[in-house]
């Protein structure tokens, strides 16, 4: 008499039904889906929307106000010509290129860049003094990213699907946005799952594709005389094929991810295209994000799907406002303002204000925003000098950048650390990407240092060995 073992009566009973349930356990399992399983306190936040800007935002003409700077403006930066920025010696001390002024109950500055995010500044957490470890894009987008200047380690994203799970079972659970115009520096890396399982690495949506917003979800138009039932029993003899694959290969985690991906996939057949329909938004709301608008319609379309996808219980999103300058005259552009400041930051701020300030107040009308944290980030900031003899850039500066938090249990309308009388370096309570990931994770309820993974001989964790929560921004 044949005899079979556990797993094979599962693999062939009820048509494989029993064999996809067990996977679907080991699936919460690993990604902690319950949404329960990891919390090592009560969580204040239960998604994250990260908007990150990449090329390295001004904090002098932003959000770091400097009286001291604008009384130097057109004097010697550096009268001893002992010091080298990243691409240039120090030119005279440059002054803001916008007026700043006081706003709020808090009376907290904010350059007139940001006009719209102006009128919010009492929901707003700002962190002056963020420092980076290098001045290079790519690695300081791994930085603020991954928590490391080299690439392959995972993502924020990553770790907190990883910890938490998803509350979606038709949607990823970490989904990202690029810009439409490219790709960040560093490129795919910035939301990878490194030695996570493959599971958790980020989804990307194209927020231009309108009802298709995933490559290759639906079949191509040369197959579309294949019905659904068709289509449906060619998946289930490729995941049949599969899961005999993975009964010789336990613990190959890409296997399990293509598995679960093309489960997910079909789910997405019917949801993604619900997701990015935006024709049910009110013209209102299309406008307060700005989407009739050419410069800031993409971005806009981009916060607003963002909200869209916390509100069906995706949990981690992040949003690029920007992309990699790949062009050496600038023929478009970017954060990365060393020749133009003005030019530069005078189109991103309007796009950033425009989308972010929507995002924010359609967070706050709908109730999402006391439960979804939202950070503002770049990878670096600027020099309060002239890049050289011109007067119109600014070189890169790792010493100082300024980041923004609201939501999710983030005291509003308060500044953390200082940089010097130039906006020069950060000298109070110097902070790292590893303390603002840190207070992430504490709003979301877990431990920074207990969530972490066994690879190549060490125990890894998105905060390494180094971050503190910031207990001074967080809403008692």
């Amino acid at each position: 008499m044949e005899t079979f073992n556990r797993r094979q009566v599962l693999q062939t009973a009820g048509g494989g039904l029993g064999w996809l349930a067990l996977q679907s356990m080991f699936h919460q399992q690993a990604a902690g889906a319950s949404g329960t399983k990891r919390l090592d306190h009560p969580a204040r936040a239960k998604a994250v929307i990260q908007i990150f800007c990449p090329g390295g935002m001004s904090q002098v003409d932003t959000f770091d106000y400097k009286p001291e700077l604008e009384k130097r403006s057109g004097k010697p930066f550096d009268p001893d010509g002992k010091l080298q920025f990243f691409a240039s010696k120090p030119g005279n001390c440059q002054s803001s290129f916008w007026d700043f002024k006081q706003h709020g109950e808090s009376g907290l500055w904010v350059s007139d860049l940001f006009p719209k995010l102006a009128k919010q500044v009492d929901d707003l957490a700002f962190i002056y003094s963020m420092q980076s470890k290098t001045a290079l894009h790519g690695p300081a987008c791994f930085m603020m990213n991954t928590g490391f200047t080299l690439p392959g380690f995972p993502s924020m994203g990553s770790w907190v699907t990883y910890g938490l799970g998803s509350e979606s079972e038709d949607l990823p659970a970490f989904v990202v946005l690029p810009d439409p115009k490219g790709l960040p520096p560093g490129g795919i890396i910035n939301w990878g799952a490194g030695f996570l399982p493959a599971v958790h690495q980020a989804t990307t949506l194209d927020s231009r594709a309108g009802q298709q917003p995933i490559n290759d979800l639906f079949p191509p138009k040369d197959f579309a005389e294949v019905d659904r039932a068709s289509d449906q029993a060619g998946l289930d003899f490729l995941q049949s094929l599969n899961r005999e694959h993975l009964a010789q290969r336990q613990g190959d985690t890409d296997l399990e991810a293509r598995m679960s991906a093309y489960e997910l996939a079909a789910r997405l057949q019917l949801s993604a295209p619900e997701l990015s329909d935006l024709s049910g938004e009110s013209a209102a709301t299309q406008e307060m994000y700005g989407m009739n608008d050419e410069t800031t319609g993409d971005f806009g379309r981009q916060c607003l799907l963002a909200r869209r996808l916390v509100e069906r219980g995706v949990r981690f999103v992040q949003l690029y406002c920007g992309a990699e300058n790949t062009t050496a005259k600038k023929i478009r552009p970017n954060w990365d303002s060393h020749e133009d400041v003005v030019r530069d930051h005078g189109h991103w701020g309007r796009v950033l204000d425009t989308g972010a300030s929507a995002l924010l107040a359609d967070l706050k009308r709908s109730g999402l925003l006391d439960e979804t944290l939202v950070i503002c980030t770049t990878e670096f900031g600027r020099q309060p000098a002239a890049q050289g003899a011109s007067a119109a850039g600014r070189d890169h500066n790792a010493g100082a950048f300024t980041a923004w938090l609201a939501g999710g249990g983030i005291r509003g309308g308060v500044g953390y650390g200082a940089t010097d009388e130039l906006g020069f370096k950060a000298v109070e309570k110097p902070t790292y990407c590893y303390d603002l990931h840190a207070t992430a994770l504490h709003l979301l309820g877990i431990d920074h240092t207990k969530l972490s993974f066994y690879h190549n001989g060490i125990q890894r964790r998105l905060t390494d060995v180094h971050g503190h929560v910031i207990p001074a921004i967080l809403r008692s």
